[in-house]
């Protein structure tokens, strides 16, 4: 599948800004089953300084500076991506009861870089409340990617989708207590869960395809930033789960990477000067190729 991929981000405040710098995650990760066909990034006004750079857990991070008073700012990155099926697990793996001893001694790549993601993060820590939670999935034997799978149908089935429900910093803790919040929220309580039984697990950060109604046309700019869980098992690799959809990760999504939760890989955040209050407004577009007429193809990719 090829998707021609548009956010942008419209920044506007009720005082002039002097001075902003930013780090943006916007530019899709390059992986096994993800080709970034092109990639560009466009920034009003234009920055003074602009440079681009691995951090530290692989993401494309750009980091801008703007020195210009202004009272308006966009942000629009525009990708054509392709997206294949992701390859299936080599083997069942192992239980998740033996999957902690197993992490201390699995030594391989994939095993040395999923260590780090079974402590706590910002956003995403084990407590006793989301291990309360777990439980319920982890019958003996069970092996870590079932667990993760049976945790992820309860959150779709328990949980309500409420965009006014939550903020980036409402904690698992509320979350779980009244039962409702949006992607972000769903994927940082089944890191939570899996962490505090000793599993090791991932925020992912990216896209999902959105779908009209049947005999309606794709709404402008209706797509949104979504947020799912990789979730890791020495011997069988990482397993990416959708709580929100209570789905695998496929051709559908689009991925623009990946840290310890939100905190890590948020598409924008950094300081600025002045601006008082501002609002923030955010397009999404993920449309296939196969919908587009040529001359948007031509325009998508101007």
């Amino acid at each position: 599948m090829i998707y021609h991929l548009r956010h942008l981000t419209s920044f506007r405040y009720t005082q002039p800004v002097t001075f902003v710098y930013n780090t943006l995650h916007l530019k899709p990760r390059e992986l096994p089953w993800q080709k970034v066909q092109s990639f560009l990034l466009e920034i009003e006004p234009i920055p003074t300084v602009q440079t681009e750079r691995l951090d530290y857990f692989g993401n494309t991070a750009t980091f801008f500076m703007i020195q210009s008073p202004h009272d308006a700012m966009k942000v629009l990155a525009k990708s054509v991506i392709e997206v294949l099926p992701r390859p299936p697990a080599a083997q069942p793996g192992i239980p998740w009861d033996t999957a902690r001893r197993a992490m201390r001694a699995d030594t391989t790549p994939n095993g040395l870089d999923a260590y780090q993601y079974g402590f706590a993060s910002i956003y995403a820590k084990p407590m006793p409340e989301a291990r309360a939670y777990v439980q319920p999935s982890c019958s003996p034997g069970m092996t870590v990617h079932a667990v993760a799978t049976e945790l992820m149908t309860r959150i779709n089935t328990d949980f309500t989708f409420d965009p006014k429900a939550t903020t980036v910093a409402t904690p698992v803790t509320e979350v779980l207590q009244n039962r409702r919040g949006v992607c972000q929220d769903f994927a940082h309580l089944m890191i939570a869960c899996l962490r505090s039984i000793g599993i090791a697990a991932r925020y992912m950060s990216g896209y999902i395809q959105t779908l009209p109604p049947p005999g309606q046309p794709r709404l402008a700019g209706a797509d949104a930033s979504h947020a799912w869980v990789a979730v890791y098992c020495p011997q069988a690799g990482w397993l990416e789960l959708d709580p929100t959809n209570n789905q695998v990760a496929d051709e559908q999504y689009i991925t623009l990477g990946w840290g310890r939760d939100y905190h890590d890989i948020s598409p924008a955040k950094g300081v600025l000067f002045g601006g008082g209050t501002h609002t923030v407004h955010a397009q999404v577009d993920m449309i296939p190729e196969t919908e587009l007429r040529p001359t948007q193809q031509r325009q998508q990719q101007q």
